[in-house]
């Protein structure tokens, strides 16, 4: 048997990776907790791929900027921003999270379709079917294993948005949202962990990070 023959033999036998989202308001803690899971999964042995939204590859990051900083983005339509957001998962997903996966690597990602449900199909008040249906095109049958919504009242996610770089001079066009915006969002979050109790599990972003860190672990040990 060649080399390629024997690869070819072995590979159906190779694990698929976990695919774990983080999701929340601006400033709920995801970024902190990911690290902290990263680091715990590298220490047991897993292989770890952390990724972004929009972003995570170079098309993606072009299409962040845009979104986020660029001040072409000022006045952007809500079908405008949800095909951009969409466009760039979509590449994320082939380029990134398939190949991750398939090789048994454990993804960790900072948003994914569930941010794209609720900004824009809650809080922009688009068409829930369209976005269900553009979030499906966009990712096909690759979908999170389990998603932690990090839940935070709304003003004190604006207390810690606000409280971030005050020296800073550029401007995050979503964080520049009012808080009405942010309460909605927060409102869909839990909507929608109430509509996916298997897949999702709603934590108390107030807490501390080292007692949401110990949480996330438990949850995760219990899925092996």
């Amino acid at each position: 048997m060649d080399n390629a023959n024997r690869f070819s033999y072995f590979l159906p036998l190779m694990r698929r990776g976990l695919f774990i989202t983080f999701e929340g308001s601006e400033g709920c803690g995801k970024s902190t907790q990911i690290a902290l899971l990263a680091a715990r999964l590298q220490r047991q042995g897993t292989r770890v791929e952390i990724v972004r939204e929009p972003g995570g590859t170079p098309l993606g990051e072009s299409v962040r900027h845009l979104l986020k900083y660029a001040p072409e983005g000022v006045g952007m339509c809500a079908e405008t921003e949800l095909l951009l957001f969409t466009a760039s998962r979509a590449q994320l997903v082939r380029e990134r999270i398939r190949p991750a996966l398939a090789s048994g690597t454990t993804v960790l990602s900072d948003r994914f379709l569930d941010s794209t449900t609720v900004y824009q199909g809650v809080a922009r008040r688009l068409s829930t079917k369209v976005v269900a249906e553009i979030n499906a095109f966009a990712v096909g049958d690759t979908l999170p294993d389990i998603t932690f919504i990090l839940d935070l009242p709304s003003e004190l996610a604006w207390e810690r948005r606000t409280a971030r770089d005050p020296n800073s001079d550029t401007v995050d066009r979503m964080e520049s949202e009012p808080q009405a915006f942010y309460e909605a969002v927060r409102e869909g979050y839990l909507a929608l962990a109430r509509q996916n109790p298997g897949r999702m599990r709603v934590l108390d972003g107030a807490r501390s990070s080292e007692i949401i860190s110990e949480q996330i672990s438990a949850i995760i040990d219990g899925l092996h």
